[in-house]
């Protein structure tokens, strides 16, 4: 059976993030053989959104569409790239009248691919509901696949798995992100769907999601606000790989993975601090 492989790199944050993606993507993509790449790259600048600059260095990376959440505003300059690069996602339950769009669909050899990309409103932003907004998304997407990845980011476990269920059968694959914390509860439904809770962090991870731990201390003993900065020790890619049946859309497989970015081995790149 010829099956579709996803891989969808989990949040992109920070610059540490970004040399790991720019230096593993391509190869982990031609150890899958992967047929799609999806990243979720919206605390790629710094932990907050994503500049033009870097969303279309993230593009050379071998990413195929890149997905976002509740920091894609945090740029103002990205607001235009939206006309320039549709296949740079904000979450489909913004507002109608919020730039870009929230789906889209690719063709890749003899099938096609849709991505949704929606967002959680439990402990986030008060925007229109994820669920009526699904159905509607796959009212439109299954006219043209049945090959459909959902990227759901959001807080709550209760949400993102209540997503599932409400999906199961209807998607390929509901891929949580957005709390940088992967978790161990990766499977594939009954039928068909494969899930998993949280990606996890591409980043820093000797830190606190992907920050500096001294701001994070600081503001919980005081109380008082202080800046936050990227961590860029212990650096790690993270993600999933999905298997799909492209005649029925059903998953057959799912991997997690989080892998170390041996960083002493490119430092000498030139490329290196290009990203």
């Amino acid at each position: 059976m010829e099956l579709v492989t996803i891989l969808f790199i989990a949040d992109i944050c920070g610059k540490a993030g970004r040399q790991a993606a720019a230096h593993m993507i391509k190869p982990l993509r031609e150890k899958y053989a992967a047929d799609y790449v999806i990243a979720n790259v919206e605390n790629a600048a710094g932990g907050f959104g994503i500049t033009p600059e870097m969303a279309r260095k993230v593009f050379s990376y071998g990413v195929d569409i890149q997905t976002s959440g509740n920091h894609i505003w945090d740029r103002y300059e990205i607001i235009k790239y939206f006309d320039e690069r549709p296949k740079l996602l904000r979450p489909a339950n913004y507002p109608s009248r919020s730039p870009g769009i929230g789906s889209y669909v690719e063709t890749i050899g003899n099938w096609k691919i849709a991505t949704l990309n929606l967002m959680g409103r439990t402990y986030m932003k008060d925007i229109d509901c994820p669920f009526q907004v699904a159905d509607r998304e796959l009212t439109v997407l299954r006219r043209e696949t049945v090959i459909i990845f959902v990227d759901f980011h959001a807080e709550a476990t209760s949400e993102k798995q209540a997503m599932l269920y409400y999906l199961d059968g209807k998607v390929s694959a509901v891929i949580g992100s957005h709390t940088h914390v992967q978790t161990a509860d990766e499977h594939v439904s009954k039928r068909g769907t494969a899930y998993i809770t949280d990606a996890g962090m591409t980043g820093a991870h000797d830190s606190i999601i992907g920050m500096e731990k001294e701001p994070s201390l600081y503001r919980f003993l005081t109380g008082v606000p202080k800046r936050f900065t990227t961590a860029a020790d212990d650096v790690k890619l993270s993600g999933v790989v999905v298997k799909v049946d492209p005649t029925e859309g059903r998953a057959h497989h799912l991997e997690r993975f989080r892998l170390d970015f041996e960083i002493e081995k490119f430092r000498s790149d030139a490329a290196f601090s290009d990203v």
